[in-house]
């Protein structure tokens, strides 16, 4: 029988930034300790348990089928210990709770700040731990147990994670004042490809979605900016860089105060509809699962589609 007590947190650490990394050098720098150190901590994990954890080559290291699994059990690990020293912080501090969530723009920019000022005034003594972050970067997260929730695009894949519908919006198409389309009740979207675009990352659920609808009129976008939030989105447009598409709700809180017009979109799906993930609802601590129960409550009265599913 292996004995437990030789597992450290910190060569499990180690060992998990090394396999995500995929070199034992950038992983011993993202851990901040000496490459020698590192190989040292890591031979020895691989002497007790007994087996080669990683496949060294001259271009990095991967997890053997053995490291693999052990990746995997590591970082369940890891993550219920920084639950338990955040626990222990919020016991020092008198919060009752810690929510980890991480979203992405177009909740940041949407409807995500009256939800948590929702569940802030309902819950006062629960510290809000938020990340802005696409929706793979949220996706990853999760998995790893660095956040217990993430809302992301409906469009990104999440193999193994629970997912609660949590928010739908329409994309509009955001154009400066005097733009040959402001005056516009709505257009075709295939006008909007006419122009130079301004998007987020080509990474982002936003910008795949905006490409899926390029594909189905046929139009190769031009894409001419691409930045990191709807706030550079439409500064950028107000700077007469290009047009932009993004959902009504962030559109609206930039169109005034920039001088932007919002044009309805046809001739494509618009609809956009954004997912609260999780690993396992089960597994959620109490304030988690209190911002899932609060969704679901506004699912029931109407606010949001009442769905949940667990992808394959």
């Amino acid at each position: 029988m292996i004995n437990l007590s030789r597992f450290d947190l910190v060569s499990l650490r180690l060992f998990v930034a090394v396999v995500d990394a995929g070199s034992l050098t950038a992983g011993a720098e993202r851990f901040g300790t000496s490459l020698a150190a590192a190989s040292k901590r890591i031979a020895e994990l691989e002497q007790h348990c007994g087996v080669a954890l990683l496949q060294r080559t001259q271009r990095g290291v991967t997890a053997t089928s053995d490291g693999q699994t052990l990746h995997r059990h590591a970082i369940e690990v890891i993550a219920r210990l920084e639950q338990l020293a955040q626990a222990v912080d919020d016991f020092q501090s008198g919060a009752s709770g810690h929510l980890r969530l991480c979203a992405n723009p177009s909740a940041v920019g949407g409807f995500l700040p009256r939800v948590l000022a929702g569940y802030a005034q309902r819950y006062p003594r629960v510290t809000i731990d938020l990340e802005d972050a696409l929706s793979e970067d949220g996706i990853r997260a999760v998995q790893k147990g660095l956040m217990e929730l993430a809302v992301i695009g409906d469009n990104v894949p999440c193999e193994g994670l629970e997912t609660v519908v949590c928010n739908v919006d329409r994309l509009v198409l955001l154009v400066p004042e005097g733009h040959g389309l402001a005056g516009a009740a709505q257009v075709g979207v295939e006008k909007a490809f006419d122009h130079d675009l301004v998007t987020l990352a080509r990474s982002a659920s936003l910008t795949r979605k905006v490409m899926a609808a390029a594909d189905a009129v046929q139009r190769t976008p031009r894409i001419r900016v691409q930045v990191r939030s709807f706030d550079g989105m439409c500064r950028m447009v107000a700077a007469g860089l290009g047009l932009a598409i993004l959902p009504q709700a962030a559109a609206a809180v930039y169109a005034d105060a920039l001088g932007l017009v919002q044009v309805r979109l046809e001739g494509v799906a618009t609809e956009r509809v954004l997912l609260l993930a999780m690993r396992r609802r089960s597994e959620l601590s109490a304030a988690a699962s209190a911002l899932v129960e609060m969704i679901e409550g506004e699912a029931a009265a109407g606010i949001v589609p009442p769905t949940m599913h667990q992808s394959e």
